[in-house]
């Protein structure tokens, strides 16, 4: 489903864009200390998980969850628990935590290109497996992003529709604030728009919105897609 192209300029309040930035983060923690709280809560759940999902931040977290919804996973029906880390150099800790390899719960992985070796490494380090290749990797349910999370999204979205978005979502005004800017005038939509996203409250909406943008045209990017399908095959052969 397409994007409705109404105007974002106000809401039922009187204020920009406000019932929908509210919906857009609805469930989650926002603010300074989102990362931490994400991962407390995280962590509160995965000691009943049958599966765990290594993310590097929450909006990876926000973006599978919000995947998982549109493709009718039920999650905490099936004890997947999303974790989100802190930043890819905090994988093998991760790792490490979780146990000895046959103690484990079932793992599974995203991350950035930039962040794809550190893994790769952790990986070996804690015995999970030894991927030589990205291929290895998926082999064992880690997937990663090129270039990252953002970049999939706007390929999979499209740089006009995302455009529509932030009318809707009330961001247009500070979107061609940015893009009037020396620094960012006549860089293509794609490196303006990523840079709009790139942190605060406004990454983790727009993980959530461009999620259900892409479902809604079909396009959920190949990493999520195909982590969410890795997560299933194990839901089934745990009912066997």
């Amino acid at each position: 489903m397409a994007t409705k192209r109404r105007s974002g300029t106000g809401d039922e309040r009187g204020r920009p864009g406000e019932a929908l930035r509210r919906r857009a983060l609805d469930g989650y923690a926002s603010g300074p200390d989102a990362p931490i709280r994400a991962l407390e809560r995280a962590l509160t759940k995965a000691a009943d998980a049958v599966t765990v999902v290594l993310v590097e931040g929450p909006s990876d977290q926000i973006a599978l969850e919000t995947a998982a919804v549109g493709r009718g996973r039920d999650l905490d029906a099936e004890k997947v628990v999303i974790v989100p880390i802190g930043g890819a150099h905090a994988i093998g800790r991760f790792l490490a935590g979780l146990g000895p390899p046959g103690t484990r719960v079932r793992l599974a992985g995203l991350c950035d290109l930039h962040e794809e070796e550190i893994f790769r490494r952790a990986l070996v380090a804690n015995r999970v497996g030894s991927p030589r290749t990205r291929a290895d990797m998926e082999q064992l349910g880690f997937y990663v992003c090129v270039r990252d999370l953002e970049d999939e999204l706007i390929r999979a979205v499209g740089s006009a529709e995302i455009e529509a978005l932030f009318d809707v979502n009330g961001d247009l005004r500070a979107f061609r604030s940015l893009r009037s800017q020396p620094e960012w005038r006549g860089r293509e939509p794609e490196a303006q728009i990523h840079r709009f996203m790139g942190g605060g409250s406004r990454k983790l909406r727009y993980a959530r919105l461009l999620v259900e943008e892409a479902i809604g045209r079909d396009r959920l990017p190949r990493p999520l897609d195909a982590l969410l399908d890795a997560v299933c095959g194990v839901r089934k052969r745990t009912d066997i």
